[in-house]
């Protein structure tokens, strides 16, 4: 006989055929269907905590975003009370003495208009234009005339800017009513 033959003979002899109960049989069932329950609950988890870490980065993502937006918005409301000042300035009355100090401010003010455009921030447009109250902070108000619509701005005190969709500061107007 070869060695192959005499191993099988061996395992045949040494495993004896076992009669199963069915309480054996029951049971096994049953542990078969607590596992089944429990692989169905740590599925359940997984893709929970799966949907989770799913939902922290498209958060995280969108934050990232609304950051790299509106990065400029504490810079421009710094700055645009420089930006009146130099407007006030350049309205001033000059003489000729002072003419070549009035361009040198009208390059100012040009460099920092231009910069906060690159950055986002415009000039919200109000003289002539209907009163948005979203847009615009009615100071004063006039009797609406032929030349003036109701509802209309007569007059601008404040320019008003924005930084994309959110106001830095709304335009102070005068309104027609």
């Amino acid at each position: 006989m070869s060695e192959k033959e005499n191993v099988s003979e061996e395992l045949v002899e040494e495993t004896p055929l076992e009669e199963t109960s069915v309480e054996e049989v029951e049971e096994t069932v049953s542990e078969i269907d607590e596992l089944k329950k429990q692989l169905e609950e740590t599925e359940d988890k997984f893709l929970r905590a799966r949907a989770e870490i799913a939902n922290i980065t498209n958060r995280n993502r969108n934050e990232r975003e609304l950051l790299q937006k509106y990065r400029s918005q504490d810079l421009g409301k710094k700055l645009l009370p420089a930006i009146d000042n130099l407007e006030r300035a350049l309205s001033a009355e000059v003489t000729d003495e002072s003419d070549s100090l009035k361009k040198g401010i009208e390059m100012v003010l040009e460099s920092l208009i231009h910069s906060l455009k690159e950055e986002g921030i415009e000039e919200i447009p109000a003289a002539g234009e209907t009163f948005d109250p979203n847009l615009h902070q009615a100071v004063q108000t006039v009797p609406a005339s032929d030349e003036h619509a109701t509802d209309t701005i007569v007059e601008v005190l404040q320019k008003g800017y924005k930084l994309h969709d959110r106001i830095l500061r709304p335009s102070m107007v005068v309104v027609a009513q």
